[in-house]
């Protein structure tokens, strides 16, 4: 590997990211849960959804979404039913165990937020995000597929 790609930014960024996810899986699995469905169960939290509108907030297609929802199904973490008078817009629904470990990925979420920011003070936690969401807008005006309400809301943060 090059110098120039070990001191990029964007390898940097690359190989934390890898470890987060991978970090985040240990976690996971400790719920019985994959690496993407905690998206699927956070996004339940407040309110049933059709399939597409899931698919849509999670940036995903749908048959992503589908294959997501079987495996939560199966688990019994979420239910799925005909939503209209058709039956063919699907409205998806955490279950009882579905809200209850919806509620759990708050802690297994901070704590690996901790491990990622453990050595790093409030005020470079804080220039962190900043950054990361300014180079995020940078990448989404260069025509990446991205586009989160929080990057509009960089420079808000307390």
């Amino acid at each position: 590997m090059t110098k120039a790609i070990e001191k990029s930014v964007g390898r940097a960024l690359l190989v934390t990211a890898r470890l987060h996810r991978s970090r985040m899986g240990e976690r996971l699995n400790g719920l019985g849960l994959f690496p993407g469905q905690e998206q699927a169960l956070k996004a339940l939290q407040p309110a049933a959804m059709t399939m597409g509108e899931l698919a849509a907030l999670l940036r995903v297609k749908p048959p992503t979404v589908s294959k997501t929802i079987g495996r939560l199904s199966l688990q019994g973490l979420v239910t799925r039913e005909g939503g209209n008078r058709d039956g063919r817009l699907v409205q998806v629904a955490l279950t009882e165990a579905g809200q209850n470990t919806a509620a759990e990925l708050d802690a297994v979420w901070n704590e690996v937020e901790e491990e990622l920011l453990d050595k790093l003070d409030g005020k470079e936690r804080k220039q962190l995000r900043k950054l990361l969401r300014k180079a995020a807008k940078g990448l989404s005006k260069a025509g990446a597929d991205h586009d989160d309400p929080e990057l509009d809301e960089a420079d808000s943060d307390a």
